[in-house]
């Protein structure tokens, strides 16, 4: 349980630190029309961050999770969106294509991506099908060494400029999570389809994407046996990562409360000085400390993946508490608080993407009860799921 940064890590934050500060924070407020941040993340790529989860044989850093934590931490304390794209990058895909793809694809792909140059784009939500794995339409046929893709996703990121999909499918018809595969779909191939079909709170342009009748390699099939299972251990990163962006955007939300409380005079002082200001902030910080105690715990839990119920506890907190702590960070702003131009309204409308994305909170829960209820040995109670 020892979460010591060590001097490696800290320099390396601090760089990804005054990056964010100084050039990232200006023009956040520029992305809330969809725009794509093209020059922070080509800024990302610079300073070897996209890189931070490929293995440095492809130009990557072969980092850990927790690594990726801190670093999506900074950057989601000045912009939601570029944080996002980020994660996009050292998330689930690029772990899904070091961990299984074939020689031939990881040297051409990865060292792109730890560039900046390429950008991935995951598909896994259906029009009929999100947290429901088990009964996602989408399939591929694997036809004379052929791999043919039919079917449709949505609210996708990134599919306006991805250079590669990666699309979980259903494999030759099977029903059910056995039949769960995932395959590599190169941008602009013949038969894939999107359009820019929705505008989120956040900032970002989520589309529909369709795969007609689109044939590949059989190498494209990275995974076809067991599909399930490799998707939700490679998603336990995911849920480490999506609470890290959460838990920065409060931090962000928390200092921008505090330079507000410094400056802003009511009835002959500054609003810092009333209790009921300083209770504000203080909650706010003991939130954010026992997330980050959760979340660092988790990223450090495993050696490949981290822990899934630690994992998902983490998610659950740092999602819920963001926006419990973002919430309150615009009523201190008070009206100004409701507008675009301070950071905190932007705050609160990033970080309630949390509890949506990589698993609801609603079916972390599931998990989370799973664990206790159909596993905990009832002679050493707690202590013996074997987290401490």
């Amino acid at each position: 349980m020892d979460f010591t940064i060590t001097d490696d890590q800290r320099a390396f934050v601090d760089t990804v630190r005054k990056v964010c500060q100084k050039e990232f924070m200006p023009r956040a407020i520029q992305y809330l029309d969809g725009t794509w941040p093209a020059e922070n993340m080509k800024r990302l790529g610079d300073i070897g961050v996209l890189g931070m989860s490929i293995p440095e044989e492809y130009g990557g850093s072969g980092m850990g999770t927790l690594d990726c934590v801190l670093v999506l931490e900074e950057i989601g304390k000045v912009c939601y969106v570029t944080a996002m794209g980020a994660l996009g990058e050292v998330g689930a895909q690029s772990r899904i294509i070091a961990a299984y793809a074939p020689e031939s694809i990881k040297k051409k792909i990865l060292p792109r991506v730890a560039s900046g140059e390429a950008m991935l784009a995951i598909c896994m939500t259906e029009p009929d099908a999100g947290t429901d794995v088990p009964n996602y339409r989408t399939n591929c046929e694997i036809k004379g060494g052929k791999v043919i893709l039919n079917g449709a996703k949505t609210l996708i990121s990134r599919a306006d400029i991805a250079e590669m999909f990666v699309v979980f499918t259903r494999v030759n018809g099977v029903a059910g999570a056995e039949g769960i595969g995932c395959v590599l779909v190169p941008g602009g191939i013949e038969g894939l389809s999107y359009n820019a079909a929705y505008h989120t709170m956040g900032g970002e342009n989520l589309s529909d994407v369709r795969f007609d009748n689109i044939e590949l390699p059989l190498e494209n099939l990275i995974i076809k046996d067991n599909g399930m299972k490799r998707l939700l251990s490679a998603f336990n990163v995911q849920r480490c990562l999506n609470p890290a962006i959460c838990l920065g955007i409060s931090e962000g939300a928390l200092e921008e409360s505090i330079k507000y409380m410094r400056q802003r005079k009511a009835f002959g002082k500054s609003i810092g000085e009333f209790q009921g200001m300083r209770w504000k902030a203080a909650d706010m910080m003991i939130q954010i400390e026992a997330g980050r105690g959760l979340l660092y715990r988790a990223a450090v839990s495993g050696k490949q993946f981290p822990d899934p119920t630690l994992a998902a506890m983490a998610k659950i907190y740092c999602n819920e508490m963001s926006i419990r702590v973002t919430s309150e960070a615009v009523q201190v702003h008070g009206g100004y608080g409701f507008t675009d131009e301070f950071p905190v309204s932007r705050f609160f409308r990033g970080t309630r993407y949390g509890s949506l994305g990589g698993g609801t909170t609603e079916t972390l829960r599931n998990l989370v009860s799973r664990k206790l209820v159909d596993q905990m040995d009832l002679a050493s109670g707690v202590m013996g799921l074997g987290y401490f």
